[in-house]
């Protein structure tokens, strides 16, 4: 089973992030955390990695830009979730599932009252 946190915003539908390791967030760094909205995180990861490039040389940008985007891997979805926090979203549940849409259902059946945020606005109770 994996892992999703769900999180909530007033009359926004929930987002649900998985747990675990990004080989996405560890293959295209910045740009996969600007993909996902997460603009604060994606600007400083490419600080970091300009600084790197301009103030490192051989071995050791080598080393330090693999352990780089093996941290990144490791923490980009906390990264988005600390994307999600500053655009107003509380973490509301913890969700285990086989994927993500056996992770909504689970969620739902919970909290059968997120389903009407599923509507458009005119068609809510």
């Amino acid at each position: 089973m994996k892992t999703w946190t769900a999180h909530l915003r007033d009359d926004r539908p929930p987002e649900l992030l998985r747990e675990g390791f990004s080989w996405s967030a560890w293959a295209f760094g910045p740009l996969w955390l600007a993909a996902h909205r997460a603009w604060v995180a994606a600007g400083l990861v490419l600080a970091a990695q300009i600084a790197l490039v301009v103030f490192a040389r051989g071995t050791t940008l080598v080393v330090l830009w693999i352990t780089g985007n093996w941290l990144l891997g490791l923490f980009g979805n906390d990264l988005r979730r600390w994307a999600l926090h500053l655009r107003g979203y509380t973490l509301a549940h913890v969700v285990a599932a086989r994927d993500d849409d056996s992770a909504f259902t689970r969620l739902l059946a919970t909290r059968p009252d997120l389903a009407d945020l599923f509507l458009p606005a005119g068609q809510r109770k």
